[in-house]
């Protein structure tokens, strides 16, 4: 859960100062759609017995009826019920980055409870459920028990599912007025380290989780966690040395969730000399990934395709090159550990069926939305601050200080005035 406000910061110090309130509360309301709708239906729907094809769950588990008192694995259910739950409210919220600063509140929010019911429910369900898991006799989802490729704690459903999501809902609500012309930078970098570091620690419960114990294989995600995420960070700020002289605190985050992202996927079946790798090519490669919006004339704001969709993509191919059941027998053997391209087969076609879905099902979700109830904000809200029009609010009072509205030049003078005479003496 920590990752969800850590998300928030993240991407809120990356917005102008007038829309990080907005930016915040879009990461904030999925805590609280998800969760209501994961008790009612959601939990049924991703873990419940395949009701055909491997496709969706049934109605076993609606209301979380027949799970208090039952086990799962080694865990009480109901545990199991929570941990999964915070990977819904990520993934919805993972997607705003794409739309920041012209989006309304309640259509987003109306967003929300769609895309998790009719995308991300369902794709869990392919990739989580394995069979006989939640229930001795149910059958799971298509990849992870007919395809068999390898997805330890979300690459595909999660960070390849929002990135394809962020794609196309940036591509249904269009581009910020005076996108790429303006300069749109970050107005609060701290608060994008703060984030960062937040979703470094949550990511720990995220991959280490995942093994479903406390185990060998939990140590071994919490290790390849964290030096993938270290040399992501190294790879990203020396594509930014070499591109544009200078590595920045912005690259240094940035690299940190594109590592995070990449190795998702992977945490539970690399050695941790495997999980450097990976790191290393997410960092280069998602760095490089962000610049194509400008190429290609999609305004993705704050580069969730460019980090999740890329950074996805490259943790879940990887694993058909690294794989080894040296650290995992319940994994596969990669190409380089003499597995052969079969398991690069397998996680290069639940890829693209994740990709394809999402994408798809969001552009038509976000299309509607738009042409019905409405989904970007007015001209005169986006220029005049998403804040004050959407929530009546602003995160920064500056009017607050004493002398009125120019309070902030006056103060600005006086401290400029105090800093110059201060240097005069030590002179």
């Amino acid at each position: 859960m920590l990752m969800t406000p850590g998300l928030a910061f993240f991407y809120g110090g990356m917005v102008r100062a007038r829309g990080v309130l907005n930016m915040l509360m879009m990461s904030f309301i999925s805590l609280a759609v998800v969760s209501v709708l994961w008790v009612l239906y959601g939990y049924s729907l991703t873990f419940g017995n395949d009701v055909g094809g491997g496709l969706l769950g049934g109605g076993d588990f609606l209301g979380l009826d027949g799970v208090l008192g039952t086990e799962t694995g080694t865990m009480p259910h109901m545990v199991f019920v929570v941990f999964q739950l915070m990977f819904a409210i990520i993934t919805a919220a993972l997607i705003s980055g794409a739309i920041a600063d012209r989006a309304k509140f309640w259509t987003w929010t109306i967003f929300i409870a769609v895309w998790a019911t009719v995308v991300y429910f369902p794709v869990a369900h392919w990739v989580f459920n394995f069979d006989g898991f939640t229930g001795a006799d149910f059958t799971g989802g298509w990849i992870a028990n007919t395809l068999g490729a390898l997805d330890f704690a979300g690459g595909t459903a999660v960070h390849i599912n929002a990135g394809a999501a962020a794609l196309a809902l940036a591509l249904v609500l269009g581009k910020r007025k005076g996108w790429p012309r303006e300069p749109m930078r970050p107005h609060n970098l701290p608060f994008v380290l703060l984030g960062a570091g937040l979703l470094w620690f949550g990511w720990y419960g995220f991959n280490a989780g995942s093994a479903v114990g406390a185990n060998e294989l939990a140590g071994v995600a919490f290790i390849t966690t964290t030096v993938a995420t270290g040399a992501a960070v190294l790879g990203w700020l020396i594509v930014e040395q070499i591109r544009d002289g200078k590595p920045t605190t912005l690259g240094a985050a940035s690299g940190a969730i594109a590592g995070l992202v990449a190795i998702t996927p992977a945490a539970g079946f690399v050695s941790p000399i495997g999980a450097i790798a990976i790191g290393l090519v997410a960092g280069v490669l998602c760095a490089l990934a962000v610049s194509l919006k400008y190429k290609l004339g999609y305004d993705d704001s704050l580069d969730v395709v460019g980090v999740h969709l890329v950074g996805g993509l490259v943790g879940t191919l990887m694993i058909g090159l690294l794989a080894t059941t040296g650290v995992n027998e319940a994994g596969q053997d990669g190409l380089f550990y003499g597995g052969g391209a079969a398991l690069l087969g397998k996680q290069a076609l639940a890829a693209i069926a994740v990709m394809a879905y999402s994408f798809v099902l969001t552009f038509i979700i976000g299309f509607i939305l738009n042409k019905t109830i409405g989904f970007r904000v007015s001209e005169e809200a986006e220029v005049g601050g998403i804040d004050e029009h959407e929530h009546a609010e602003s995160g920064y009072e500056f009017s607050s200080l004493r002398g009125g509205g120019s309070s902030l030049s006056k103060t600005a003078d006086v401290l400029a005035k105090k800093v110059s005479a201060s240097a005069g003496k030590e002179g």
